[in-house]
């Protein structure tokens, strides 16, 4: 587990959305997206609720 994907789930926390944290890591929400998954299969459990 990297520290900075940590600091990722973070920012999502913190601004509430994907599309807001990644605007403020300066990633792309595709990007940001993946690593929270993969966060998520490391860690065995889901960490965020997804919906449209």
């Amino acid at each position: 587990m990297k520290l900075q994907t940590l600091e990722y789930f973070m920012a999502v926390a913190r601004e509430g959305s994907l599309s807001a944290a990644a605007k403020y890591l300066h990633l792309s929400q595709p990007a940001l997206s993946r690593q929270l998954r993969e966060l998520e299969e490391e860690l065995g459990k889901p960490l965020l609720i997804r919906g449209s």
